[in-house]
């Protein structure tokens, strides 16, 4: 697969990062070496983005599993036991998928690291597996720390509440947010990325309208040069605490202004919501040193 797309191109050259672009894109492999082989069996939580073939929504969505649950089974696959509680909305694209263009990420807020990997997927008898064409870490950056979690037993995934505007309840969880999810999408496959800064960064600023700053990052544009190709979206906010999710899909776009600076507007189809959605509990964040105040 080629490093870059006729859109994550467009936006470097607009950005003026086409050659950092090429330098920071070597990263970007096809192999899965052992270190990112002993990070991913470390984690109890992994992101999946995809569009679902039947609706043509994308969607980002949480799996959850004790440590080993993600892992790799040869150095271009890994295998995840499990996957979406039936509330999801990928639950059906992901039950006998064959060749499911999919993006995950896995990030570990106790040692602020992230890692990416997309490729195609296909259903298991013990979950799915998914064979890798592009495995990559990132930086650091807009990460908060949290430094330990617990598995809560007893917590039941309440039933899913579906709409197509956002309540002024999943308003006021998007704005207290630090964290959330993106998943998009290019004619040759599917990505998921994290976008974090300080609680208040991301707003609703309607009831079917998003907004966000794209901070500086790598450089690469992966996530906005699959908007620009293709608007769908899908948005991933987790309670840290209570396992609450919130999940949008709809349509981005990148708007740039005049000193350069870029925020990304997304208007919305349809929201799901699941009261204790996943097992996890975390720690308190401490914010990342790198998080810009939120009116910047």
């Amino acid at each position: 697969m080629q490093t870059y797309h006729a859109g994550s191109r467009a936006v470097q050259d607009r950005a003026g990062v086409r050659d950092l672009a090429d330098h920071v894109g070597q990263i970007i492999g096809q192999g899965i070496k052992p270190v990112a082989a002993a990070f991913l069996e470390l984690q109890p939580l992994l992101i999946l983005g995809a569009a679902d073939p039947t609706t043509d929504r994308v969607w980002a969505s949480p799996l959850t599993g004790p440590p080993g649950f993600v892992r790799a089974t040869g150095p271009h696959q890994i295998s995840v036991t499990g996957g979406t509680r039936p509330p999801d909305p990928l639950t059906p694209a992901l039950t006998d998928a064959r060749d499911l263009p999919v993006g995950t990420i896995a990030l570990d807020p106790r040692t602020r690291r992230r890692m990416r990997v997309d490729g195609r997927l296909r259903s298991t008898a013990r979950g799915f597996a998914i064979e890798a064409e592009r495995v990559f870490s990132n930086c650091p950056k807009y990460i908060q720390r949290r430094e330990s979690y617990e598995t809560v037993a007893d917590r039941v995934p309440a039933a899913a509440r579906r709409g197509r505007e956002l309540t002024s309840a999943q308003a006021e969880f998007i704005a207290a947010a630090d964290t959330f999810f993106l998943a998009t999408v290019h004619e040759h496959g599917a990505d998921a990325s994290h976008r974090g800064g300080n609680s208040g960064f991301v707003q609703a600023v309607s009831s079917r309208e998003l907004t966000w700053p794209d901070y500086p990052g790598n450089a690469m544009f992966l996530s906005l040069g699959n908007l620009l190709a293709d608007p769908r979206a899908g948005l991933l906010f987790l309670d840290w605490t209570t396992g609450t999710t919130l999940q949008l899909t709809g349509e981005a776009r990148t708007e740039f202004d005049e000193e350069g600076e870029r925020r990304v507007r997304f208007t919305l189809t349809e929201v799901v919501e699941c009261a204790a959605a996943i097992p996890l509990r975390w720690s308190a964040p401490e914010y990342s040193p790198a998080n810009p105040h939120p009116g910047r």
